[in-house]
C-alpha cells in the first residue's frame, strides 16, 4: 500500500505489497511524488521510484498527463474519508458541515499534510483542458455539492452562495496552512460557523428542553 501522507493508494484486497502489479506501483509512486514534489516531476524518476521501465509505463498509459490524472482518483477515497463524515451520522447538517473544518484543522499539524491535492495539481498545471485539472475540478465540485446538500437540509437562505463560500473558506485555510506553516488555531472553524449563522443554518433546538 503506497502512502501519502494521511493517503493510501491501496493494492488489491488480500495481495501483499511486494505483488502489487506494475499499474499499481506506479499510481502509488506518482501519488506520493506528486503530493510532495509536485506533478512536474520526470517521467525518469517516477518509473525508478515505481520499479517499472518507462516502456511499461507507457503501456499502462497514454501519457505522464493520464497518470497524473489516475493518481488524483487514486488518492480520492481516502481524501474523502478524512473529510466528510459517514453517510449514517446522525448529527445535524450544521454539525457535518463542520465536521469537514475541524477535520482540516486536525490534518493541518500532520507533517506530510501538503494541503488539498487537487488544488494543487490544478495551480501547478494551470490549463483547465488537463485530464488532471478535469478530476481536481470534478472532486471539488464534489466538496461543494456536500456543502450545498448539507445547506438545502438546514434551510440555508441560499444554499448554493452558502456551499460556494464555505469551498472557499476551505481551500483558502487549507493553503494557508501550507504556506505559513503555522497553526489554523480554530480559524477555519470560526470563518465556517459565522458563515453558517448569517445563512441561517442553526442546530435544532431540543426537544421538550432536553
Amino acid at each position: 500500500m503506497g502512502s501519502v501522507g494521511f493517503m493510501t493508494y491501496p493494492t488489491p484486497p488480500g495481495a501483499p505489497v511486494d505483488a502489487a502489479s506494475p499499474r499499481e506501483r506506479l499510481l502509488a509512486a506518482a501519488a506520493r511524488l506528486f503530493h510532495e514534489q509536485g506533478v512536474h516531476i520526470g517521467v525518469d524518476t517516477l518509473c525508478r521510484a515505481a520499479g517499472v521501465s518507462k516502456r511499461s509505463m507507457y503501456k499502462l498509459f497514454n501519457s505522464k498527463d493520464e497518470l497524473v490524472a489516475a493518481s488524483l482518483e487514486g488518492v480520492a477515497p481516502d481524501y474523502r474519508a478524512a473529510l466528510l463524515p459517514p453517510d449514517d451520522d446522525n448529527r445535524s447538517p450544521r454539525e457535518r458541515i463542520l465536521h469537514v473544518f475541524e477535520q482540516l484543522e486536525h490534518l493541518e499539524p500532520i507533517q506530510q499534510f501538503r494541503g488539498c491535492p487537487y488544488v494543487a495539481a490544478a495551480v501547478q498545471l494551470k490549463s483547465p483542458e488537463h485530464p488532471a485539472s478535469v478530476v481536481a475540478r470534478r472532486h471539488k465540485d464534489g466538496l461543494t455539492a456536500f456543502f450545498r446538500y448539507e445547506a438545502e437540509r438546514a434551510g440555508a437562505h441560499d444554499p448554493d452562495l452558502l456551499a460556494r463560500r464555505l469551498t472557499l473558506v476551505f481551500d483558502g485555510a487549507s493553503a494557508r496552512s501550507v504556506v505559513q506553516a503555522h497553526p489554523l488555531d480554530g480559524l477555519s472553524i470560526e470563518t465556517a460557523t459565522i458563515l453558517l449563522d448569517a445563512a441561517g443554518v442553526r442546530d435544532p433546538l431540543p426537544r421538550n428542553g432536553c
